[in-house]
């Protein structure tokens, strides 16, 4: 089973760490599991689920859409080497041992 990782760059990089067989939420809202505090992002933007060797993101109705790879999604299956981005804040998904 993999572990995933959501790496984003700029001046203040975030580091989120998906073991496998969670479901974690991501927004600007301290109800959101992963909190990222940017604009655009919606109070809870999307949900992020592990599933055996799978990482499948869903997108919480936000305001400014989820987008894998460039384009906006409802629900995707992400590959390591995908993008997700979220608001502003864009991350490369990365699949650890």
């Amino acid at each position: 089973m993999r572990h995933w990782i959501l790496q984003s760059d700029g001046d203040s990089p975030l580091t989120l760490r998906l073991p496998p067989g969670v479901v974690k939420t991501l927004g600007r809202t301290a109800r959101a599991d992963f909190l990222v505090d940017a604009a655009l992002v919606s109070r809870l933007h999307c949900r992020l689920t592990t599933d055996g060797d799978e990482l499948v993101v869903e997108d919480l109705e936000s305001t400014n859409g989820t987008l894998v790879n460039g384009t906006r999604i409802d629900r995707a299956v992400l590959q390591a080497g995908d993008t997700l981005t979220v608001g502003r804040v864009v991350f490369t998904v990365r699949a650890a041992p």
